[in-house]
Parts: structure tokens; C-alpha cells; sequence
């Protein structure tokens, strides 16, 4: 038992790191194409001596890696953190639970197949459908780092990344097990050597792909001012005026290398930027003056800010669940007003364009099923921070594809802003809240994915950094560092053609929920019928 237990956790350590150096150390995706095969092993060995309660032992290591690769979100919240580390890990062991039973009733490859199938269905899910959505550790996102070897993201998307991980891990965990129990010992030469080339093959197969592919796409030149304040999120509101910001951001770009003609420019400021900005008096509101009149100064130049935004409404009824009530009126009607995460572009005639965050961080921005749990927090009396409702359908802000924040995560929905015509990508974001930790890290090696899958330049504003422009390879062409006051200039590329993951979607995400559906139903018939057990 002693022994056992060794083993066990040291297969977990090698695990957890394994598949946490992809998140925490540049350049180490490739890690992940292995790092499944310490808990395939284990899960193995548990089966052949018929261990107890090994639920404990793979939730556990789940665990183990989210807290490692994620433990950074309790710079925000600590009960937060401990809520999507314990509840993600969760997930991961319902899933491999799930494979678990399955293996007991079907044999062969299948159980292992249905494994794969269930896990990219499970990351679909969390990507798309979820209102409880933290897609952060899905697999494609180890190569964020890496982005020299998934060029075909722009076909198969971040999930297609997720599908090379477990096939990878998938065949050398194959080989291992043909090795150990002899039976590769009784293949022919041709066997043995088209199962090591397939492998190999499954392996470097698509890093080869990603060396050859070229993307040659120009289009007009656009010139790019970011604006880095460095403001810090905990101070925003109680050591600065919103005067006292402004001041200092239009100081950063007035110091910009401005163009002699009437050549267009793109200025960019972070994520909620000015507070509050009601949506009915946009051109009332202090800071959109001052940089009206900024740009006024600069008449070929659009201004794109971020924004705590409020709807609000007098009615007898709540507009929306999500509505505050801010008190009756004298015709005894109530004020409500609605919060909003938004992106504001405008000119200098003072035309705009406004977005709203569709993509919420859940707890801080929405509360998820809220016809539950907001009247019952509001039956107890509380205050929920979360009532952002969002915006039901992307916007795409005058060519110019917007994404907040937390919606630069998910690929499939950044492709919706280059279908509504989007040239060119920006990413406004404040990753402040969490210090110096590899959460802003991570979050910038996003933006870099999701430039390649949709084929558009990117440029991104944080508050206090990671501030950058990225071309459409992934390729980082400047950056800011961390928490400094910082002025970015640099030229991106308006393109209009649409990559083949853009046309067609997450086709393996789509493939995969169809084979687990399949898969389980087998499984189902399998178990009503005496006698289908699968081997273990």
C-alpha cells in the first residue's frame, strides 16, 4: 500500500508539472504533448490492481494543476480562487470519472477514444454554451506561448491544439502499453514499424504542417497609439480624480510621433477606462469632451476607451433581472439602471460607436442563471456585484473588432467580429487586479492565439501592460512591459480575407460532442446488456 501510494504521487507531481510548464514557462508547450501519460499510466495501474476510491487520487491531481497553473486569481479573490480551482478540477474528474465507467463497458481503444471526445466536448461546452464558463486551462491554450508550432490554428482552431495533445499522449501512452504487456513482441516488422511511425507521425506531424504554412495577406497600413496609464485598480478610485486620468493619458499621446498628412490613426485606451458613462448622455460625460477635444487636434484620428457604462430607465418594472433599483420617483415609478462592461469609439465630430461586453467574468461582472439567484440575493438582502447582462450579439465598431477583457479567451467568438467585418483586432483589457503573476502573462498569450485563428492583426491595451501589437502570425512585433507608464506606437494592417476557422468554425469541437454522444450511447446499450463488459 506504501508503495502504491509512491507511485500514485509521483505520477501526479510529474503530471501537475508536466502540464503546468506550458502556462508558467515560455517556449515549454511541447511539454503538454507528454504530460497526460503520468495520469494515463496511473489510471492504468489502478485498474489493474483493482484500487478503492481512486476518484480521490485523479480529482486530487487535477486539483494540484489548477492551483499551480491558476492560483493567481486569488490576487482578486481568494474565494474565487478556491471556487474555480476546486470546481474546475471538478469537471475534469466527472469527465475522466465518465471515461472511467466506460472503460467498464466498452474494450479496446474505444474507452480511451471516448476519453478524448469527452474532454474537447466538455472544453466546447465551456466555450460556447456555459454560463459558468473558465476556459482558461483548455489544452490548445498550452501553445500560447508557442505559437511557432500551431500555425494551423487558422484552420483547426484552439481545440484542434486540445485533439494533438490527447492524440499524442494518446499513442505514446499505446506504445507503452503494448511494450509492457508483450504484445508488441508479437507484431511483425511492418507492425511494429508503422506503429513507431504512426506515433511519430501523430507527434511532429503538426509542427510540420506549422513550418509550412505561409500567410502572405497586406492590406492598407493603419498607424497605432496605445496609451498605457498604469493606474492601479485598487487605487483607481480613491488616490485619482477621472480629470486627474484623463490628463495623464492625453499627455502620453500627445507625445506621439503624430503623421505630418491626414493619414487615419487608431488611439487606444484600456478597459474601463472613465466611470460612470450613461449610455443616454454619452456626449454629456467629462471624459468623452476632453477627448473630443483631443481629437479635435487630430481630426483624421479615432479614439477607441473603455467604460463602466449604465443603462438607465424609469419604470413601474425592472427592465431587466439584471436591474438596479435605485429608488421611486414622484409618479411613483421607479429608477433602474442597468451596468455594462463597453467599448466606446469615437471621432472627433463626436460621433461613436458603442460595444458591451457579451463574455462576462462570472461573480464580478453577471451572476449566471439569474432568474434564480438574483431575486433570491435580493430575498436576502445582499448586493450582488455581477448584474452586467451583457450584449446579446458581437458588434463590430466601424471595421475595428473589439474584444473586452475576458472575451479574448474564446477564439470561436472573436471570429464573430471579423464575420460582421472586422479588418483588424483590438484587445482593451485591465489585468491589474492580480499583481505580477503569470495571470497577465497568460491572458496576453491569448490575444496571440486568437490572431492567428481569425488571421488579423491585434493590438492590445491593458491598463498596466501587457500593451502590444501582434501580427497575424502570432508574432509579437512590440510590446510594454509590466506596471509602468507606458506610450506604444507602432502600424498594424487592415486585412479582409477570412482563415478557414473563421468560414467554417470549431469543426473538431463539433466533431467531438457528436463521437461522445455516440460513445456514450454504446456505452448505455452496452451496460443494460449482460455480459459487454469491457476489459480494464
Amino acid at each position: 500500500m506504501r508503495k502504491q501510494t509512491l507511485i500514485f504521487t509521483a505520477l501526479s507531481l510529474l503530471f501537475t508539472l508536466l502540464m503546468s510548464l506550458p502556462w508558467l514557462v515560455p517556449h515549454m508547450g511541447w511539454t503538454a504533448l507528454a504530460g497526460l501519460l503520468p495520469l494515463l499510466i496511473m489510471e492504468r495501474l489502478a485498474s489493474q490492481y483493482k484500487v478503492k476510491h481512486f476518484f480521490w487520487w485523479h480529482y486530487g491531481t487535477f486539483v494540484l494543476w489548477n492551483a499551480v497553473t491558476t492560483w493567481w486569481v486569488a490576487g482578486a479573490t481568494v474565494g474565487g480562487a478556491i471556487f474555480a480551482v476546486l470546481a474546475n478540477a471538478l469537471q475534469m474528474s466527472a469527465v475522466f470519472g465518465g471515461f472511467r465507467w466506460v472503460k467498464r463497458r466498452l474494450s479496446g481503444a474505444l474507452p480511451y477514444i471516448f476519453l478524448a471526445a469527452a474532454w474537447l466536448a466538455w472544453e466546447r461546452y465551456y466555450l460556447t454554451s456555459a454560463q459558468i464558463s473558465w476556459p482558461w486551462l483548455v489544452l490548445g491554450n498550452a501553445f500560447a506561448d508557442t505559437v511557432g508550432l500551431v500555425q494551423w490554428y487558422s484552420v483547426l482552431g484552439t481545440l484542434g491544439g486540445s485533439l494533438w495533445v490527447w492524440l499524442t499522449n494518446l499513442s505514446l501512452f499505446g506504445l507503452m502499453v503494448s511494450l509492457s504487456d508483450g504484445r508488441m513482441a508479437g507484431w511483425n516488422g511492418k507492425a511494429r514499424m508503422a506503429a513507431l511511425l504512426g506515433t511519430v507521425a501523430v507527434f511532429f506531424g503538426p509542427m510540420v504542417w506549422s513550418a509550412c504554412i505561409r500567410f502572405d495577406e497586406e492590406g492598407p497600413s493603419l498607424p497605432v497609439v496605445i496609451g498605457q496609464p498604469n493606474l492601479d485598480p485598487y487605487e483607481k478610485f480613491e488616490s485619482l480624480t477621472q480629470e486627474q486620468q484623463d490628463l495623464r493619458l492625453l499627455a502620453q499621446w500627445e507625445k506621439a510621433a503624430w503623421p505630418a498628412d491626414s493619414s487615419a490613426v487608431l488611439v487606444l485606451a484600456p478597459e474601463t477606462f472613465t466611470s460612470p458613462l450613461y449610455m443616454d448622455d454619452v456626449r454629456g460625460n467629462a471624459t468623452f469632451v476632453r477627448f473630443r477635444e483631443f481629437l479635435e487636434g487630430h481630426p483624421s484620428a479615432r479614439l477607441l476607451f473603455g467604460a463602466s457604462s449604465y443603462d438607465r430607465t424609469v419604470s413601474h418594472a425592472a427592465p431587466d433581472v439584471c436591474s438596479y433599483d435605485l429608488g421611486a420617483q414622484p409618479d411613483g415609478r421607479h429608477l433602474w439602471y442597468t451596468a455594462h462592461n463597453t467599448a466606446v469609439l469615437m471621432d472627433a465630430s463626436g460621433d461613436y460607436f458603442a460595444y458591451h461586453k457579451s463574455k462576462l467574468v462570472v461573480g464580478v461582472e453577471s451572476t449566471p442563471y439569474p432568474k434564480v439567484f438574483i431575486p433570491l440575493e435580493n430575498f436576502l438582502g445582499g448586493n450582488l456585484i455581477g448584474k452586467d447582462v451583457g450584449q446579446k450579439a458581437v458588434s463590430c465598431l466601424d471595421g475595428i473588432g473589439t474584444a473586452i477583457c475576458y472575451e479574448s479567451v474564446y477564439g470561436e467568438f472573436c471570429t464573430e467580429y471579423v464575420k460582421k467585418g472586422a479588418k483588424l483586432l483590438t484587445v482593451i483589457t485591465n489585468d491589474a487586479w492580480w499583481g505580477d503573476t503569470p495571470g497577465y502573462r497568460q491572458h496576453f498569450n491569448y490575444s496571440r492565439l486568437r490572431a492567428i485563428e481569425t488571421r488579423r492583426w491585434v493590438a492590445r491595451c491593458g491598463n498596466t501592460g501587457i500593451s502590444a501589437i501582434i501580427d497575424p502570425r502570432g508574432k509579437v512585433v512590440s510590446r510594454t512591459s509590466w506596471w509602468e507608464e507606458a506610450m506604444l506606437q507602432g502600424t498594424v494592417e487592415e486585412l479582409s480575407g477570412e482563415s478557414f476557422f473563421v468560414r467554417y468554425g470549431d469543426m473538431v469541437g463539433r466533431v467531438s460532442v457528436f463521437l461522445f454522444l455516440m460513445l456514450l450511447a454504446g456505452a448505455i446499450l452496452s451496460a443494460v446488456r449482460p455480459g459487454k463488459a469491457g476489459k480494464s
